[in-house]
């Protein structure tokens, strides 16, 4: 089976993730679908509408045959490391990966490329640039695309620049070459709303950020969801199984108001922002203030919501600087159609890490792979912990808690359609 890789998150599944799909199996000739998705936590740092086995579900019954976990510390960081991440387990899969197809704003592979190899050209020279502008008081996306126009790049590629699914796209392209991947390339023009649209576009087409928008408001939205994903989000919305604020924001102080010496080590707190982050603390009065408060022209909202999430699953630095440098170490199957099911035992054999589909077995399967006190086998024991840690600390958020374990991830067992 010839399978096409999917990096998402489903925040929630809506119509353009459908066209997505159906474009994706399309224009690569797949027979197979695998979604790469973001667990609990998401890339700009903010807790998932509904957990990940829901959002696998809705995927499923949209018509993505195999869903696996992009694990923490690569879901909840920045484009690059985003990308890295999701290119790791795509590549996990062996000769049976043969594509990638993402959604862009350029929907035009070659002029991302260009822009890919004109950026590599002189990264080092731009990000200097970038910081310069940065110490000189300007935000960054400003800074950002000052820095691309002073470079001199063609005005097409300078235009790819400023669109939020274009830098994603050219750092999944960066990633595939850095890693030497067989896996080709695909890009689709994306339709509708714009990523940090709060309103809706055209054709039933909304924005994932419009579409919690109108949630937050009481608004319907079941004319951008595809109809086969509505009872599984709509159940778990209506028992209340969603992120409260209030609690991430209680959760937080509990982390924050032991002062600065306690948070300084976690990774993304540096330049003394922990400081800030105590001071700012110790007064707001809801989460939107505390992150309105730290952020700044170094710190970026995104940015702070990111390392808001990292404080409150308590990561440290070193320990995820090493993570990231080492890559993923197993890969968590969230859910698969009958199609996804026959694909996994096509390719199971040449899989090139770890499965995980029970884990009453996971620590076995990690032992039999990395042995005992290496240093393989205890940062997968770490990648492992901060997974199940993400689970419980998500489980805290919810509005209403039906009981039972929060470490979910031992007891809910892998969606299966048939």
């Amino acid at each position: 089976m010839r399978a096409v890789g999917l990096i998402t998150e489903y925040n929630p599944f809506h119509r353009g993730h459908e066209h997505h799909l159906r474009e994706s199996l399309r224009v690569t000739g797949a027979q197979v679908s695998v979604a790469v998705m973001s667990g609990h936590f998401l890339q700009r740092g903010e807790p998932a509408l509904v957990d990940k086995w829901v959002r696998a579900e809705t995927a499923l019954r949209a018509g993505v045959d195999l869903v696996v976990e992009l694990p923490f510390p690569w879901a909840c960081n920045s484009a690059p490391h985003f990308a890295r991440g999701a290119v790791a387990v795509l590549n996990s899969f062996g000769n049976s990966m043969q594509a990638l197809c993402f959604g862009s704003e350029a929907g035009d592979l070659a002029l991302l490329m260009q822009a890919e190899a004109a950026l590599e050209s002189d990264r080092q020279g731009l990000e200097k640039e970038i910081r310069r502008r940065l110490a000189q008081g300007e935000h960054y996306p400003r800074a950002r695309a000052a820095s691309v126009r002073q470079a001199g790049l063609q005005e097409d590629v300078a235009e790819v620049l400023s669109h939020p699914n274009n830098i994603l796209g050219i750092e999944y392209l960066r990633a595939l070459k850095e890693s030497g991947s067989t896996v080709h390339a695909y890009t689709v023009p994306r339709i509708g709303g714009g990523f940090h649209d709060l309103e809706p576009g055209t054709h039933d087409i909304a924005s994932a950020t419009a579409i919690r928008h109108r949630l937050r408001q009481g608004q319907d939205v079941a004319t951008f969801l595809p109809q086969a994903t509505h009872a599984p989000l709509f159940e778990a919305l209506a028992r209340g199984a969603t992120p409260d604020l209030e609690r991430l924001l209680t959760l937080l102080l509990g982390r924050l108001l032991q002062g600065p010496q306690a948070v300084k080590s976690f990774y993304l707190v540096e330049d003394g922002i922990e400081n800030r982050l105590v001071a700012v603390a110790e007064a707001c009065s809801d989460y939107d203030e505390l992150v309105s408060a730290v952020k700044s022209r170094h710190f970026t909202r995104t940015r702070v919501t990111r390392m808001l999430s990292h404080v409150l699953l308590g990561v440290e630095r070193q320990w995820m600087e090493e993570s990231l440098a080492t890559g993923p170490l197993f890969i968590t199957l969230l859910g698969a159609s009958d199609r996804g099911r026959q694909y996994l035992a096509q390719c199971r054999k040449d899989l090139h890490l770890p499965l995980i589909q029970n884990f009453s077995r996971v620590h076995a399967q990690l032992k039999r792979r990395y042995g005992r006190e290496t240093f393989l086998s205890r940062t997968a024991l770490q990648q492992l912990d901060l997974q199940l840690r993400a689970s419980r600390y998500y489980a805290l958020l919810q509005q209403k808690w039906s009981g039972g374990p929060r470490g979910r991830d031992y007891f809910q067992p892998p969606c299966m359609l048939f």
